[in-house]
């Protein structure tokens, strides 16, 4: 069974940085797509960040310039660099990987405040 895991969520001050990770076991990594959707408290999931097999990437526009999104085939990972947080990127984030079916993780949680 595909088990998808995160890491690296937390509270953090407006302006402050985390980075999250996720590893994805028993799948062929590099062929699949992986990403990062949020859902804040009363708001729907949407996605942050996706990068494909090819490391083409996309984001959502109210991160472009803040996030980064990577990958490291060799060792199953996917992160998300956040800089520049703001109240608004509260939210559970959750790591996804995709090619003929979606694999969602737990999801960490992210807190921005002071």
């Amino acid at each position: 069974q595909v088990q998808v895991v995160e890491s690296g969520g937390g509270l953090v001050q407006p302006g402050g940085s985390l980075r999250l990770s996720c590893t994805a076991s028993r799948i062929w990594f590099s062929s699949y797509t992986m990403g990062w959707y949020r859902q804040a408290p009363g708001k729907q999931r949407e996605l942050v960040a996706s990068i494909s097999s090819t490391f083409s990437t996309n984001y959502a526009d109210s991160v472009k310039g803040r996030f980064t999104i990577s990958r490291e085939n060799a060792k199953n990972m996917v992160y998300l660099q956040m800089n520049s947080l703001i109240p608004e990127d509260t939210a559970v984030y959750y790591c996804y990987v995709n090619r003929d079916r979606t694999y969602w993780g737990q999801g960490t949680q992210v807190t921005v405040s002071s």
